[in-house]
């Protein structure tokens, strides 16, 4: 069924000369089908079938764009156990992790064709003329959201379906009406060029443009830097590392047109012990983040890769429970012998920082490309003295930090970078005691949780994944849930429009009955 071609729109393609292969961590071997690497021309067709594809796909009806989104997620799901067995063999995953990750990415799918046959997401705002006004008439104003061309997306390492090429950033693309060039991760090359037959089928079927979608290999970083520089590519998604995200962004904003790049990157994800909560529950608390920081092998960007609490016997007795947890955990494959090496890099460098101790350190044989967890401890000045403390280790990795005090604790979180998410442990008096607590870590966090662990990203319109720089690049958006369709589009005003000429969303009529400003009044009545 793998090609190892690209798809320029509805072609395969295979001009280049550069070819790789996918990688399965479990077996430790390099997978059979061969990829080739799209070429400068073959970057070229598909930023110009997108372009042109741009100026057909903007006008097509919602309810068409709607059908392809459905139809995108009944042709994922035909591909049964054949995409799901690719999964596991390119990522290393179990079977339950894919089928999970699929329904998320089914799910995505389906909500936002629901956002599209509803249709007020477009956020029509009309303040009539009133011709007779003093001392000047105000003219007819009428503003909408439109797409702002075609987008590139950046497959992710750590989550080939939800979060690649029918994943989140695409799927919000294609429903605001923007064309999407995929570049996929050259981890999941197979899956991505599987996923993508899906997305053309369901595209020709329903009658989409050629060119709404390509999909390009790449085994490095030079078709993503043609792509980010094209003056046809008008924004990019991005999910992946720090230098990865901010060298794309430098990128984008070198261009003679900047463009936005929408990345969210690294983040450790703070969590804040208060005292009263671990005097009641600390084994609880020790065993719920033992399972938090492994699910997964520690691969999620919402892993908890920092614990903040007060020194204390409490404290000492959650460490030694959580110590006694981590052991317990079995390992699990991680995605590549890269991210592992990378891993244990990172951990020893972390290891080797002065005031160090450890924690826990699984020490036991594991396969091949396992991650081994490993849980570390300092002081709170300790921490506060060394940045390099500060940085995410992707993996199965964490830090608790013993402050001194409430102050201390405090200063920390404030001189902490921006974070997707921040967690507080307590009992509920404790959140109004310790409010500055409360306030300085949302400040630096786009996701606050109570009593909980940050892992598990709910897909639905409250959830905000983004935050403070370098958790993403722009923390007024999400990157998850039906609001993240904000970022590929722009606001744009009719003025003194005739009506029979507007997009049915601004006409007199409603014709399509959403849910519009009308002189700062919320209506979905007609003018």
């Amino acid at each position: 069924m793998l090609t190892g071609k690209n798809y320029i729109g509805n072609s395969l393609s295979a001009n280049g000369i550069k070819t790789f292969r996918t990688f399965d961590p479990k077996e430790n071997t390099e997978n059979e089908q061969v990829f080739y690497e799209a070429s400068s021309d073959e970057i070229n067709q598909a930023t110009e079938l997108a372009h042109q594809a741009f100026q057909v796909y903007r006008t097509i009806e919602s309810s068409k764009k709607s059908k392809f989104l459905n139809a995108i997620a009944d042709e994922i799901l035909a591909l049964g156990d054949d995409l799901v067995n690719l999964v596991m063999q390119e990522a290393g995953f179990t079977y339950e992790r894919v089928v999970g990750e699929r329904a998320r990415t089914l799910w995505q799918l389906q909500m936002f064709a629901d956002l599209l046959d509803e249709g007020s997401w477009v956020d029509a705002t009309i303040d009539t003329a009133q011709l007779y006004r003093k001392p000047n008439p105000k003219p007819d104003l009428r503003k909408m959201l439109i797409p702002v061309g075609p987008v590139v997306v950046f497959g992710a390492s750590n989550f080939p379906l939800a979060y690649s090429t029918a994943g989140g950033d695409t799927v919000a693309a294609l429903a605001a009406g923007c064309p999407v060039i995929v570049k996929s991760h050259p981890m999941h090359a197979g899956v991505s060029e599987l996923v993508a037959s899906a997305i053309i089928k369901a595209a020709q079927k329903t009658g989409m443009p050629n060119g709404v979608f390509s999909n390009l290999n790449s085994s490095g970083i030079e078709v993503g830097i043609q792509l980010v520089k094209h003056p046809f590519v008008k924004a990019v998604g991005f999910t992946g590392s720090i230098n990865g995200g901010r060298a794309l962004f430098n990128l984008a904003n070198q261009r003679p047109e900047p463009i936005p790049v929408f990345a969210e990157m690294g983040s450790i994800n703070p969590v804040i012990l208060l005292p009263k909560a671990l005097q009641k529950r600390n084994e609880e608390i020790a065993k719920i983040y033992a399972q938090s920081i492994t699910l997964g092998s520690g691969q999620f960007c919402t892993n908890p890769g920092l614990i903040l609490g007060i020194k204390s016997k409490e404290l000492d007795s959650f460490t030694n429970y959580l110590s006694d947890e981590i052991l317990l955990m079995k390992p699990g494959c991680m995605l590549h012998p890269t991210i592992v090496d990378n891993f244990e890099t990172n951990k020893e460098k972390m290891r080797q920082q002065e005031n160090i101790a450890t924690i826990a350190s699984y020490e036991n044989g594991v396969n091949k490309n396992d991650g081994r967890p490993l849980i570390l401890t300092v002081d709170g000045t300790t921490f506060l003295k060394n940045p390099q403390l500060h940085q995410e280790v992707f993996g199965p990795f964490s830090m608790l930090v013993q402050c001194e005090s409430i102050g201390e604790l405090k200063t920390i979180i404030s001189q902490l970078e921006g974070q997707l998410t921040g967690t507080i442990i307590a009992e509920e008096e404790e959140l109004l005691i310790h409010s500055n607590i409360v306030e300085a870590l949302q400040n630096r966090v786009g996701r606050l949780i109570f009593n909980g662990v940050p892992t598990g990203v709910e897909v639905c319109p409250s959830m905000q994944h983004g935050g403070p720089y370098p958790a993403s690049t722009d923390s007024r958006f999400t990157a998850v849930g039906i609001h993240s369709i904000k970022r590929w589009v722009r606001p744009f005003t009719y003025q003194n429009w005739p009506n029979e000429l507007l997009p049915k969303a601004l006409q007199d009529e409603n014709p399509q009955k959403i849910i519009r400003l009308i002189n700062n009044q919320l209506s979905d009545s007609a003018i």
